[in-house]
């Protein structure tokens, strides 16, 4: 039976009713989101108009944003989108680890001692003691590297976060660049009162100082920029990557990787980077060292240019000139679709075929830095 002028009409406007429901309850959300994004302090600052205006004069900084040396040639058009919802759906059984990760218990009586060493926490996130400094790298001991606690990759290992309490003063804290896995607001807020001094890519002071860090405490450096501090020499130096914290804040600060020369050991940081001619002009410039921390986990073709696949990694501990290599940007957050170990065992594959020595500590291991030849032990495999 057809039906009536009266049912239809009443369908008509229950459809219309329906579908004006959602379209407010979108815009409300689309609101929502902007203020949010606008207003709570996760999001960080942006630099001031008298930044801005001194950013124009660099090399690397054009119509308002921090560029690379060599363009970013790969993107995500709709084929490789499509394709990373189907793999995200089909993804590896074995990109979370099926237990949690264990933390080595801490050795508080060497990370306090005046012997330079580090201690790993995870991804991007070390302890290190160089001249009897304390330095943070990319410390972010939040349970997510993410701006909500609702969204995004939770943590491997048991929360880590009440281990600030614990830590000795520190007298600095490097940052590489602005992504929530590699500077982390609840982390700053913790560590801020118990931090002599914080060293930031350009613009990557807005954030901070939007936390309440003094500008005092902050030296922030472009590419090549050199300092003296305390017996140390520090060095910003080029990576090949992007920044955002937010939808309208892309590249408005700058991304860097970082050279630490004490007395006895020389650190090369390379911060997230795509493997480029930049590791041969660093290697010249500031190598050897003794150590290098080189990222290489998170990868996937279709951000091939953001990021480095191991393989590339060693090629780059070999670029600039380093004697241990050790593989950080893994083992505490699945970011991309790659098996959770994958990273480092690539890695060590690499490294016996191309005669790199490479350390893999335990997460919450200390090393020494003086004697950093030692057996690994693959603690992942489990």
């Amino acid at each position: 039976m057809k039906l009536s002028f009266r049912k239809k009409r009443k369908r008509k406007w229950f459809l219309k009713k329906f579908l004006w429901t959602i379209f407010s309850l979108v815009i409300i959300g689309i609101i929502a989101g902007i203020l949010f994004m606008n207003f709570h302090p996760v999001f960080g600052g942006r630099p001031t108009e008298g930044q801005q205006e001194a950013y124009e004069e660099l090399d690397n900084y054009v119509d308002g944003e921090f560029i690379n040396e060599t363009e970013l040639e790969s993107g995500m058009d709709l084929t490789s989108f499509g394709s990373l919802i189907w793999d995200w759906i089909a993804q590896k059984e074995d990109r979370i680890p099926s237990k949690e990760v264990s933390v080595a218990p801490l050795d508080w009586e060497r990370i306090n001692s005046e012997e330079d060493s580090l201690t790993w926490f995870g991804h991007s996130n070390f302890l290190l003691s160089i001249n009897n400094k304390k330095i943070l790298i990319d410390p972010v001991f939040d349970d997510m590297a993410s701006p909500v606690s609702f969204v995004g990759s939770r943590r491997f290992t048991e929360d880590i976060f009440h281990l600030i309490d614990d830590l000795p003063t520190i007298d600095a804290v490097f940052i590489t660049h602005d992504h929530y896995d590699h500077l982390d607001y609840s982390s700053i807020l913790a560590l801020k009162e118990k931090t002599e001094h914080f060293f930031v890519p350009l613009g990557v002071d807005a954030h901070l100082t939007e936390w309440g860090v003094e500008p005092e405490d902050i030296t922030s450096m472009n590419w090549w920029d050199e300092v003296e501090w305390q017996g140390l020499d520090i060095a910003a130096v080029p990576a090949r990557h992007y920044s955002s914290r937010g939808l309208f804040d892309q590249n408005s600060t700058l991304w860097s990787g970082w050279v630490i020369s004490g007395e006895e050991t020389d650190i090369y940081i390379s911060g997230d980077t795509s493997y480029g001619e930049h590791f041969e002009e660093i290697g010249e410039i500031y190598g050897p060292f003794d150590l290098t921390l080189i990222e290489g986990g998170q990868y996937d073709h279709r951000w091939a240019d953001s990021h480095m696949f191991p393989e590339e990694s060693v090629q780059a501990h070999i670029d600039v000139q380093g004697e241990v290599m050790m593989l950080t940007h893994w083992g505490a957050f699945s970011l991309a679709l790659h098996g959770w170990s994958e990273p480092v065992e690539r890695a060590l594959v690499e490294g016996e075929e191309r005669g790199v020595l490479i350390i893999a500590p335990q997460i919450g291991e200390t090393v020494d830095l003086q004697d950093m030849d030692f057996s690994i032990t693959p603690w992942w495999d489990f």
